[in-house]
């Protein structure tokens, strides 16, 4: 059994690249803490994002959860995912638009 990916990126910054992986879950961080107990039980629990700052601090979160031992925070994110050349999903109608990472938002269309 393999560990489950949970992007925590919101909704409008994951349509363009996603991960191409069997076991992911989407759960924006804004929500994460409300809806923790929705994540998968049981397996291994990497948290990604864009950069790793959000995914970081929720793997802080499930470690004062009690799942030491059992999440990791994938660093470098999305940007160093790509940069690796591992599998993603590329949906080019749902381009961003901005600057740098921190101003990503979707373009007017």
């Amino acid at each position: 059994m393999g560990a489950r990916l949970v992007d925590v990126r919101e909704a409008s910054l994951s349509c363009f690249k996603m991960f191409d992986v069997p076991e992911i879950t989407y759960c924006p961080y804004s929500i994460l803490e409300e809806t923790f107990d929705n994540l998968p039980a049981g397996k291994p629990i990497i948290f990604a994002d864009a950069a790793g700052l959000h995914s970081r601090e929720a793997t802080v979160l499930a470690i004062k959860k009690g799942m030491k031992g059992r999440v990791a925070n994938l660093a470098g994110g999305l940007v160093e995912w790509e940069r690796d050349e591992m599998p993603l999903v590329i949906d080019k109608s749902e381009r961003l638009s901005g600057s740098c990472m921190c101003q990503l938002r979707p373009r007017e269309k």
